[in-house]
């Protein structure tokens, strides 16, 4: 084997090895899940995140969120956000609303209001804040902040999809408002590979209040 050969045949298996680092390290893999009940049924609602150390370093704060009270509710009822967002409660009703959370999470209270609130309400400590009206009772809103941007809630069907996951070791927890105050949320362990097709995979959650 000549010097130039052995050259040739180094630098073809160095280049292939770079390009396979290179393609590795910007793939990424859709991750579907399907939450059911114990008793297979769908769980709509729900919020499915994806945790990790290499997660926790990518999360950035999301822009323009709002909470909205209308008809007396809360619009939407259920709300993901990443860790450092700030979130508007903009009341579109006739009457004023006075919003508050007594929730480790976040504790706050906006004084009766009409209107969009000029500051927002920062949430920068990971958890769920139960969010309620001191004029009506019968208001009640979640918020779930996430220190991770692999994170969705599941349809009707009981199915989300978490786009663009990378490769990696992951947590995946699942969490509904149905569960008790203060429950863990659910939580197993999944592995993304560099695979071409959607990564599917199944959660069971148990504990729900109808």
């Amino acid at each position: 084997m000549t010097a130039s050969f052995r050259w040739q045949s180094f630098r073809t298996v160095f280049l292939a090895s770079v390009c396979a680092g290179f393609s590795l390290a910007g793939w990424t893999t859709p991750v579907e899940v399907s939450v059911r009940d114990p008793g297979g049924r769908p769980v709509a609602g729900a919020i499915v995140f994806l945790d990790s150390a290499a997660a926790r370093k990518a999360v950035q704060p999301m822009q323009g969120v709002e909470m909205a009270q209308e008809k007396k509710k809360f619009l939407p009822d259920v709300l993901a956000i990443t860790i450092g967002t700030e979130v508007l409660f903009p009341n579109h009703d006739a009457v004023r609303h006075q919003v508050y959370s007594f929730s480790p999470a976040k504790k706050f209270e906006l004084k009766l209001y009409k209107g969009t609130p000029s500051a927002p309400v920062l949430f920068d400590v990971p958890g769920v804040v139960v969010l309620g009206c001191n004029i009506h009772d019968l208001m009640v809103g979640w918020i779930l902040v996430v220190e991770t941007p692999y994170f969705a809630k599941t349809d009707a069907a009981g199915s989300a999809i978490l786009a663009d996951v990378p490769p990696g070791s992951y947590r995946l927890h699942a969490w509904h408002p149905g569960l008790a105050v203060g429950a863990p949320t659910h939580e197993q362990a999944l592995v993304v590979g560099a695979e071409r097709a959607a990564k599917a995979v199944s959660v069971s959650l148990g504990g729900l209040t109808p």
